[in-house]
């Protein structure tokens, strides 16, 4: 009796399978080259590759794509070529690594920094934390190239509101802003011509009527706008609804 043998994948795994990213990228199946281009920028970055990381996910995804015919040993994706994969890393009171494939991230997490415990001054402690300003400003390096969508115009209208304490959205401030542009970006096929996060978030600590720090319940209602109002309900990686939810933990290590 012969062995049955496994059967071969209809589809092949593509970027939008396993990562959340949109236009072009998310169409292309996973190739070997892309793998090793991520396994090299993280070996760079950490002396090792992750476990359960970006690099892992993209290394599964190219050996079953390899197994299924959809692409072979040497292939690789032309806008991962151009635009490569990167592990990038900022450390203000933690570090916080963030991945990229072709341009759009794939994974974020943050490493508290250990600290020697100081007597500081209230006024010292106020401005180690992180506003909510300053966090939706962190978006433009994580997620800048983002097309806005409604699901990051509620997340940054959740932001404002919270800043300011009101219901109330400034006809000039970062929401409308944010709505205006999703808005216009649902009427846009080509990702080019969309306006992005960038667009929206630079200087946004400036355009806030109010500003203050960041905390947990923050947090919390811009995760829950952005998932409501996305049709996965999830959130999107180095998205709004990360940067708030990175800045709420930096936060509260801060002994105010």
């Amino acid at each position: 009796m012969s062995q049955e043998q496994p059967r071969r994948p209809r589809e092949p795994v593509k970027y939008g399978d396993v990562f959340e990213v949109s236009g072009e990228l998310a169409d292309k199946p996973i190739a070997p080259e892309d793998a090793k281009m991520m396994q090299s920028a993280e070996t760079h970055v950490f002396g090792h590759t992750q476990k359960g990381g970006p690099a892992a996910v993209m290394q599964s995804a190219a050996t079953t794509n390899i197994r299924g015919g959809f692409v072979h040993p040497g292939d690789k994706t032309e806008l991962v070529a151009e635009r490569g994969a990167t592990v990038e890393q900022t450390v203000p009171a933690a570090t916080v690594t963030t991945e990229f494939v072709g341009g759009q991230v794939v994974g974020q997490h943050v490493e508290p920094r250990r600290v020697v415990a100081a007597a500081r001054t209230d006024e010292e402690a106020l401005q180690s934390t992180i506003t909510i300003g300053e966090a939706l400003e962190a978006t433009v390096k994580t997620a800048g190239n983002k097309p806005v969508d409604q699901s990051d115009a509620a997340a940054i209208q959740a932001a404002e509101m919270r800043a300011s304490g009101t219901n109330v959205i400034a006809l000039a401030g970062v929401a409308a802003s944010a709505q205006s542009a999703a808005d216009h970006n649902a009427t846009v096929d080509r990702d080019e011509r969309k306006i992005k996060l960038r667009d929206v978030l630079t200087g946004a600590a400036g355009k806030l009527s109010a500003d203050r720090a960041v905390t947990r319940e923050d947090a919390e209602g811009v995760v829950s706008a952005e998932m409501r109002n996305n049709p996965k309900l999830c959130t999107h990686p180095g998205g709004v609804a990360a940067s708030l939810t990175v800045a709420a933990r930096l936060n509260e290590r801060v002994d105010i």
